[in-house]
Formats: structure tokens, sequence, C-alpha cells
């Protein structure tokens, strides 16, 4: 399985709110990371949201550089 790497230009605490704002059904657990497990992240949001990994990787990278491509 291939290593995905979050780029986060932001603190997670602070981009796991951002993405509460935009998606109120999303809960602290849908969005427990750990370093190196991103893959387990992805594949839980892309469940909650309907959305591919590399749709949720891009919507996480934006909210952190706050480009905001939420949606």
């Amino acid at each position: 399985m291939e290593q995905i790497k979050l780029k986060l230009e932001r603190p997670w605490e602070e981009v796991k709110e951002k993405i509460k704002e935009h998606n109120i059904d999303i809960t602290d657990d849908d969005l427990d990371y750990k370093p190196g497990e991103e893959g387990n992240l992805l594949d839980r949001l892309g469940k909650k949201l309907s959305k591919s990994r590399e749709e949720v990787k891009i919507l996480i990278e934006s909210l952190s550089s706050n480009r905001d491509m939420a949606g």
C-alpha cells in the first residue's frame, strides 16, 4: 500500500475545526489522526463525505493552507 503524506500548513487541531465547520456530521472520532496513518483518516472521511481519498486529501490540504476549497 502506498504511503500517503498530508501536507499541513496549520496544526491538525485547527484543520479539524475547519473540517467540522464545513461538515457538521463529522465527529472527533472521524477526525482521529496519527502521523503515519493518513490512509485510515482519508478512508474514514471518504466514506463519511462520499469522496475519494484524493478528494479528501485535497480538501484537508486546502483547509490547512487556507485556500478553503471545501465543498
